[in-house]
């Protein structure tokens, strides 16, 4: 069943329009609130949110909701989205919601939903609290048990401890300079701060949110940003968070981008030598390279591919009990400490690996060389209603078919955004451009007609 509002991460839109405002929001909080009452017993929530300035009208609107309903809401405050998967747990609260639209500019926003357990939600119960958003008679409680509101001034030092306490105690990151780039979003605070106090020289940019400057020109969605900055400073890494901070791109001491395929495939190969792989098998999507892959396979380690989206190899990972996986973008998904893609926890991971083994970055980092990928984003006519790639289906299969051995392509509509995603990726990098030339004269032939 095609789901109404929520796309591959949460509700997602443009703030303040129909797509998300301050009555989805409340709705939202009511319908959430029917679907985690459990009992008689009083109910918890724990909200958190990113920099966004349209958070000061989604807050209040989705705590009015969970009140309505009974709920007692506890609000954290800027805390990246791993930290509210978290501290759902820790704090035995019923449901989670993280306001953040995530790497988009500050102009989206969106609403990501967790269970008691700290997990996203399954598409079943993504389609049950739809029918609950559009449900007409609400169940309000009487005045007299409506719940309260309070703020957890501290949530970011629980998440740090929370942090620490998946890492070996003897991690000590003294003698390490590190580029933190925060996107001026949810762990512009916490991130710092946990190098900070893990012993390392810590040179933070993008740290100064206005309400209106998360993810621009920063963070993970920008690398070559950081990438700069760890040059000049003759830093050993740099980390760029995106604006929730459940993913993380990394940079080495060159300079060079190290992205998620890389860093799985470091973990990957250390939890293999450790014994810690369960089942020698990796999760990824449909966009994690090829060389990946076949890098993995040169181990003896099996390779899942998913649809995109983390929660779709979270939902892998838990049906098969494997421990790792992630996405290219970053989401890095470690399934023995944590729930959810963790920015922050994948970038530890890596510095406890480069600690342990004594070695550069970029030594560890030099294990496969990616095949050639073409990304490109092509923006959705609103006449379609992004229906356009069922109307190209024909197209797109002939030239899917065309290309079959010569160039792996994929076409999707994105989950987040008003967008036709498009990678071509191939062994020569001219067949990639050649095979996206194709698919985008595909896309616009469809979309201008008349």
């Amino acid at each position: 069943m095609k789901k109404k509002y929520f796309g591959t991460d949460g509700i997602r839109g443009r703030a303040n329009s129909s797509k998300m405002n301050a009555e989805l929001a409340l709705k939202i909080g009511i319908a959430s609130a029917e679907l985690f009452t459990r009992g008689e017993y009083l109910h918890n929530v724990l909200i958190g949110k990113d920099t966004r300035l349209s958070n000061y009208t989604i807050e209040p609107s989705l705590t009015a909701g969970f009140l309505s309903m009974g709920m007692n809401v506890y609000l954290t405050g800027p805390l990246p989205t791993p930290g509210v998967a978290a501290l759902v747990s820790s704090m035995r609260c019923d449901v989670g919601v993280m306001i953040s639209a995530s790497h988009n500019e500050y102009v989206d926003n969106g609403i990501k939903i967790f269970g008691p357990d700290g997990m996203k939600l399954s598409d079943m119960q993504e389609l049950k609290l739809e029918e609950l958003i559009d449900k007409d008679n609400k169940n309000l409680v009487t005045s007299e048990k409506l719940g309260r509101a309070k703020r957890i001034d501290d949530a970011g030092g629980r998440y740090i401890e929370y942090l620490k306490s998946k890492i070996p105690f003897s991690l000590k990151l003294d003698g390490i300079k590190i580029v933190i780039d925060c996107a001026n979003g949810a762990a512009y605070k916490v991130a710092p701060t946990i190098l900070w106090e893990l012993g390392a020289t810590v040179y933070p940019i993008n740290i100064d949110p206005d309400g209106t400057n998360v993810n621009k020109n920063s963070g993970s969605a920008h690398p070559e940003k950081i990438a700069q900055k760890v040059k000049s400073l003759k830093a050993d890494i740099g980390i760029a968070l995106d604006g929730d901070a459940d993913r993380c791109t990394i940079v080495d001491e060159n300079g060079n981008i190290v992205n998620g395929d890389l860093i799985l495939a470091i973990i990957s190969s250390d939890w293999k030598e450790k014994g810690k792989l369960s089942k020698k098998t990796v999760v990824g999507t449909v966009m994690s390279n090829s060389a990946f892959e076949t890098y993995l396979k040169e181990l003896g380690i099996s390779f899942v591919r998913t649809a995109v989206g983390d929660r779709n190899i979270i939902a892998k990972m838990q049906e098969k009990k494997y421990v790792l996986g992630g996405e290219p973008s970053g989401h890095i998904i470690l399934g023995q400490y944590s729930s959810t893609g963790d920015g922050i926890l994948a970038s530890l991971e890596i510095l406890g690996i480069m600690k342990e083994k004594n070695k550069k970055l970029s030594e560890l980092s030099n294990l496969f060389i990616p095949y050639p990928q073409i990304l490109e984003d092509y923006k959705i006519n609103n006449k379609y209603n992004g229906n356009i790639l069922n109307i190209a289906k024909n197209k797109i299969d002939e030239l899917k078919k065309e290309a079959h051995g010569k160039c792996r392509l994929i076409i999707r509509k994105s989950g987040t955004e008003s967008k036709i995603r498009i990678m071509a990726e191939a062994k020569n990098i001219n067949q990639a451009k050649k095979t996206t030339a194709a698919a985008l004269k595909i896309l616009k032939s469809f979309q201008n007609e008349k």
